[in-house]
């Protein structure tokens, strides 16, 4: 069974965040977050100021920056994006908020790019 680590409400972190398991931010992050292989959940309050790398990114809460997931993005209801997006393959659900690019590379060419 994969393991998932929690950022609390009450944290804020300023910096380089690098997890080798899944993640949910319920805090505010300003920096990067960097999770190879990894799932990132962005919970509703939450609220980041970085760059994203994972396998897979799912928002509720609000970004500003970059996101770049080799599999997918999911913008759920109440997600705010504000930024650059890059993903094979990205789903928005009807009231989520987005400004910005989208780039939608083949599943290799994300690959590629997170390994980067």
């Amino acid at each position: 069974m994969e393991r998932t680590s929690e950022i609390g409400a009450s944290i804020v972190i300023r910096g380089e965040v690098l997890a080798n398991e899944d993640l949910v931010i319920a805090g505010r992050v300003e920096g990067s977050v960097e999770m190879e292989g990894h799932r990132l959940t962005i919970n509703m309050d939450a609220a980041l100021k970085a760059t994203v790398h994972a396998r897979e990114v799912v928002v509720s809460g609000g970004l500003v920056g970059t996101i770049l997931a080799v599999e997918r993005v999911d913008l759920l209801q109440t997600a705010d994006v504000q930024g650059e997006v890059t993903t094979p393959s990205l789903r928005m659900a009807d009231g989520a908020g987005f400004k910005g690019r989208i780039e939608m590379p083949t599943a290799k060419k994300a690959k590629m790019q997170l390994a980067s």
